[in-house]
């Protein structure tokens, strides 16, 4: 039995609960031990109140130890573990595998996907990109990831930064950018939901195609006249100068490629 034990309460710590509580239930050899949280509360909703503890000094030994909390949390957390040369992660996108403290062994367990209170995810189609500072402790990452996930990966700290900052491109910003649509249909009281059907074939297109075939519109076709109507009809500062940007962008990567 591997037990795993988690630290942590917010978006990505209540999603690892669930999953692993639902792994137990199955059967497998992957057992949630504990859960600390600052709040025994927070969780309540999730566990028994015997599993949570708000006090380091309670953590049981485990075989894994999986930090979830803010990036500005995580060394803070892992220089008030109180034990040694255990195998700590944390699963930071954008953290370094040295943002973990030299007292215990340290590794790193990056679900790539964005997590909201509430939502259930399938962490069967969620990439998990790994990393360990030795061949062993890799291979239970492996073996605990590969047991809630279909897409287990190994990268390092400076690809899983590169990683990362994709991520904010076709995650955070492109979720923006649907804000702002929003935006103007709202101004022009148009409902949002006509332009979903065109949203989703989109995302499904780059799945067959690279994002460069797939790209569509004025800029990519140097459409200056529909640009220039655009660009007269934004009256809103902010939104000209993402437009402006976003069709310069466009065409600068076709004259690259």
């Amino acid at each position: 039995m591997i037990k795993v034990s988690i630290i942590g309460s917010g978006n990505v710590a209540q999603h690892l609960i669930t999953t692993f509580q639902n792994l137990e239930k199955s059967g497998s050899e992957i057992e949630l031990a504990q859960v600390f949280s600052r709040k025994q509360e927070a969780l309540t909703h999730l566990l028994s109140p015997e599993q949570i503890i708000t006090d380091y000094n309670n953590l049981q030994e485990a075989d894994l130890y999986i930090i979830a909390v803010s990036d500005d949390a995580i060394d803070s957390v892992a220089s008030q573990l109180p034990f040694k040369n255990r195998l700590v992660v944390h699963t930071s996108g954008s953290m370094p595998l040295t943002a973990l403290h030299d007292n215990n062994r340290k590794g790193v367990f990056y679900p790539l996907q964005t997590f909201t209170k509430g939502k259930a995810v399938n962490f069967k189609n969620i990439p998990i990109c790994l990393e360990a500072e030795n061949p062993t402790d890799y291979q239970l990452l492996d073996k605990v990831a590969k047991s809630i996930s279909d897409k287990v990966h190994a990268i390092n700290s400076e690809q899983r930064k590169a990683l990362h900052v994709a991520a904010v491109f076709v995650n955070n910003f492109a979720n923006h950018l649907y804000s702002i649509g929003n935006n103007i249909c709202q101004e022009n009281r148009i409902p949002f939901d006509i332009l979903k059907p065109l949203i989703q074939e989109t995302v499904e297109k780059i799945m067959t195609l690279s994002p460069y075939e797939a790209q569509t519109g004025p800029a990519i076709r140097k459409d200056q006249k529909t640009i220039a109507a655009h660009e007269a009809f934004l009256t809103n500062e902010n939104q000209l100068t993402i437009y402006k940007i976003l069709t310069q962008s466009i065409q600068d990567n076709g004259k690259k490629l």
